[in-house]
């Protein structure tokens, strides 16, 4: 098996998602280099931390977090394009994992009864094949030992990208796109709302102002990057 691994390696290398070189064998998803590297928020720790301000005025949430800065041209771009463009799903669950067991340790955190990511519409999810922040939601639910569900939240309308958008157009892209289901079942949990980036936070507060109407339910959102610093 050893030899089989080695000849596949040969003509089949697999690359490390940040910088694009070979990953060792005991390596997965990410070099060891680029592991040492991810340029890491911490925001998890800060209660009032930058992040915190995107929803201030606009909708309640408990905590907000991000794992790593994204910024162009670096490492963090390279890992979410590969992970939402080029089929590389397997990164979700691996950072997802790295991130909830940082935020597994953090009071804050422990109290959280179900994770939520964020959907996809359907026809999209087709065309990509997965959705990304579903398997965000797996990583975190092994790395912080508690479950997730897809068929809570759910997207209804199909939206154009947001990039290129200004805060008011992304707020209005996608204000009306989600519906809960089964939201009898997740009464009074506080909820952790999952996705790939923050960046104006709209398609985040659309889908929280959904889940907030559900009884007694408590809603925090952590993302894998962001762009505010």
């Amino acid at each position: 098996m050893k030899l089989i691994d080695n000849l596949l390696s040969m003509f089949y290398p697999r690359l490390c998602a940040g910088c694009g070189d070979a990953l060792q064998r005991h390596e997965e998803c990410l070099c060891l280099h680029c592991q040492l590297h991810l340029p890491e928020t911490q925001f998890y720790k800060e209660k009032d931390n930058p992040l915190k301000l995107i929803f201030a005025g606009r909708v309640k949430v408990e905590e907000v977090a991000a794992l790593l800065y994204y910024k162009k041209g670096t490492a963090t771009q390279h890992i979410l394009h590969n992970l939402k463009y080029n089929g590389q799903k397997e990164l979700g669950d691996f950072l997802g994992n790295y991130f909830g067991r940082k935020l597994a340790l953090e009071p804050r955190f422990q109290d959280v009864d179900t994770i939520i990511p964020i959907p996809l519409h359907p026809r999209k999810e087709r065309k990509r094949g997965y959705n990304q922040s579903e398997w965000i939601a797996k990583g975190l639910s092994r790395g912080m030992g508690i479950p997730y569900r897809t068929d809570v939240l759910t997207r209804t309308h199909f939206t154009e990208t947001q990039t290129r958008k200004s805060r008011f157009n992304r707020w209005e892209n996608v204000k009306e796109v989600f519906q809960v289901q089964n939201g009898a079942e997740v009464k009074g949990q506080h909820l952790l709302v999952c996705d790939d980036v923050l960046t104006t936070g709209a398609t985040m507060e659309a889908a929280i102002r959904q889940l907030l109407e559900i009884e007694g339910v408590r809603v925090s959102v952590v993302t894998l990057a962001t762009a505010t610093h």
